[in-house]
């Protein structure tokens, strides 16, 4: 539900811990994501007897082909739940969410890009500057919002919204 005039303001978004909970939380859900889709990775390759993807992920010394595996997870976890809630683990935890400044769900496009932009090197680091939006939030037009603050908001500006007009019978 979007309302008339909205805007999101500093006085919703979620705070600096909770965003920290959030990033603790689902790391450790793409560590264990790693862990599974590795294994997964290990009995395909047994199976069919092809090594050669098993060779590169999981076997490989290369810190290059660990970064590609790290970003495929990551990628792969938040598009795939902040398509279709707005809200990943961490985010279900803490009762924030990811919106727009109108206070609308992101679209897809929007994920991917706040997606795209967590692989930024230090990226995890920029939500530590005073208005505790990290550059993903700010490169894709995206707040995260504590639940609770961003509905009695919303309520309010919609309520006010309403002053004066007549009801109709």
């Amino acid at each position: 539900m979007t309302t008339p005039n909205f805007k999101v303001t500093p006085a919703v978004y979620a705070s600096k811990e909770k965003r920290f909970i959030n990033f603790i939380v689902d790391y450790a859900i793409q560590l264990v994501l790693a862990f599974i889709i590795g294994m997964a990775i290990a009995l395909l390759a047994e199976l069919t007897g092809s090594y050669s993807l098993y060779e590169w992920f999981i076997e490989s010394d290369s810190r290059l082909s660990d970064y590609i595996f790290g970003i495929i997870i990551l990628l792969i976890y938040y598009i795939i739940i902040e398509s279709i809630t707005s809200r990943s683990i961490g985010k279900y935890l803490t009762k924030t969410k990811v919106v727009l400044e109108d206070g609308s769900e992101p679209g897809v496009k929007d994920v991917i890009l706040r997606s795209l932009c967590r692989i930024i090197p230090f990226e995890v680091f920029s939500f530590l500057g005073e208005t505790g939006r990290g550059w993903h939030d700010s490169i894709s037009d995206t707040y995260v919002v504590d639940i609770v603050k961003f509905e009695a908001k919303r309520t309010t500006n919609s309520e006010i919204d309403l002053i004066g007009k007549s009801e109709e019978i």
